[in-house]
């Protein structure tokens, strides 16, 4: 089944030999070889300010950029977002953009004490997370805090489900040939649009 996707490149660095560059593009290329419609978007290319305070995160215009970037989700089927672990989540700038894209009013609908309405339902969501360490150990000693902060706070409170994570560790001294294993993994992920 045909699928609409919308890949969020978020590593913010613009160097084009970062590993998550390349896993990002893997599974564009495949989705789009399998006949889905793909979007990208590349955080590192966005300007936009940061969000100062509540009343300009509930009630504030979001920027050109932003309102682009929810025109884009709102589009989706499904989202893929790839950054790298960084103190233990998600790089500053993609934060940023976070707080951005996933206003009220967008993402969410809160009404006085009852929990919120998720805005974002009948979408699907992965998430492809690099880091240095061992995944393993991010996942038991760290409990995966970092990535369950966008799985769970994030995606799901706006209404993504299911929303799976990839996480690929040891990336900083990661033979060639486990490289390549993990853009054939992406790139299959892609071709199936999960």
């Amino acid at each position: 089944m045909k699928k609409k996707i919308l890949v969020i490149d978020g590593h913010p660095d613009r160097d084009r030999n970062r590993f998550q560059h390349a896993l990002m593009g893997a599974y564009v290329e495949a989705a789009r070889a399998a006949g889905h419609d793909v979007r990208t978007l590349a955080v590192s290319e966005m300007t936009f300010p940061l969000l100062s305070g509540v009343e300009e995160f509930e009630r504030g215009t979001p920027p050109a950029a932003i309102a682009a970037a929810q025109q884009s989700v709102g589009w989706a089927d499904h989202l893929v977002i790839g950054f790298p672990l960084w103190l233990g989540g998600a790089p500053a700038k993609l934060k940023g953009f976070f707080e951005q894209l996933f206003r009220p009013g967008f993402a969410f609908e809160a009404k006085g004490t009852r929990l919120p309405r998720r805005l974002l339902r009948g979408k699907s969501a992965r998430l492809v997370v690099t880091m240095g360490m061992p995944s393993i150990f991010f996942e038991l000693v760290y409990r995966a805090h970092g990535t369950k902060a966008v799985e769970r706070n994030i995606l799901a409170f706006c209404g993504f489900k299911p929303v799976r994570s990839t996480l690929i560790g040891g990336l900083g001294n990661m033979p060639d040939a486990r490289r390549a294993a993990w853009l054939g993994k992406l790139a299959r992920f892609g071709s199936k649009a999960t």
